[in-house]
């Protein structure tokens, strides 16, 4: 290339060529580079073997000394020495989740219970032995257990019962009445029963179901001057007459009150 060599120099042409002038001759080879790291960096400007004096991860170049987090390490720290990259991971526990960190640096996967014989996932719920009336779940390898709660019963206490293989109480169906009581004056009447409340005109009966049907009596008057007895319903044209206030049996007479020349009798018809 129009420039004197010393028998037995040593130069490198562009394009990393390594010369050599042996004999009179230029012998010429690629140069061949000797990288004593993992991560060496690119050579510089002008030069043809990477460097190791920093590292390049992922297309990043890091200086020597550099600690830096990979982008997916997932809380794992790394560290830039003689072109070397070493990384380090936390330890986590296996199986158990504990109190997770504010990194979040560990996943885990809940522990699985084993409760008599039988193995649960986490968050499963069941009844242990075919026993409905108690309900388990299991919570990272453990199992807590609690009776099936129970509905609120409107009834009283001693009409609730427990039947067998049942959970719970159930209200059981009141007894069939043996009769009418009547709040306002405390009386039980018998089923079949006939009385009048007070009125001789209403005539009331204790029905089965323990309740009480009245009923008013219609009185259809037969005679003009029919006589009212005390406590009876309707009045008797049977007993006498009644006139101006005053009684008469049958066939009686008696003058007038209205006129004292006219003479009247009572004749029940």
């Amino acid at each position: 290339r129009g420039m004197p060599r010393e028998p037995g120099a040593r130069w490198t042409e562009p394009g990393c060529q390594s010369c050599a002038c042996q004999g009179g001759r230029v012998l010429c080879d690629t140069v061949s580079c000797s990288i004593p790291c993992s991560h060496p960096l690119p050579a510089p400007a002008g030069g043809c073997c990477p460097t190791c004096t920093g590292c390049l991860h992922e297309g990043v170049a890091r200086a020597e000394g550099d600690v830096f987090s990979p982008s997916d390490g997932n809380c794992t720290v790394c560290v830039c020495l003689a072109g070397n990259v070493s990384c380090l991971s936390p330890e986590c526990p296996p199986g158990s989740c504990p109190s997770p960190s504010p990194a979040e640096c560990c996943s885990c996967n809940p522990e699985k219970c084993d409760f008599r014989g039988r193995t649960y996932a986490h968050g499963a719920r069941f009844s242990p032995d075919g026993d409905d009336c108690t309900t388990c779940v299991c919570q990272g390898g453990e199992v807590e257990c609690s009776f099936t709660p129970c509905p609120v019963l409107d009834c009283p206490q001693h009409q609730r019962h427990l039947g067998p293989g049942q959970c719970c109480s159930t209200c059981r169906d009141p007894p069939a009445p043996a009769g009418c009581f009547l709040d306002d004056n405390g009386v039980e009447f018998p089923v079949g029963q006939i009385w009048s409340p007070g009125d001789p005109c209403e005539l009331c009966i204790c029905q089965a179901d323990g309740s009480v049907s009245c009923q008013r009596t219609d009185c259809v008057e037969t005679c003009p001057y029919p006589i009212r007895i005390p406590g009876q319903c309707c009045p008797d044209c049977s007993a006498g007459c009644s006139y101006m206030g005053r009684t008469f049996s049958n066939n009686e007479t008696f003058p007038s009150a209205l006129d004292p020349c006219l003479s009247c009798i009572c004749l029940v018809r």
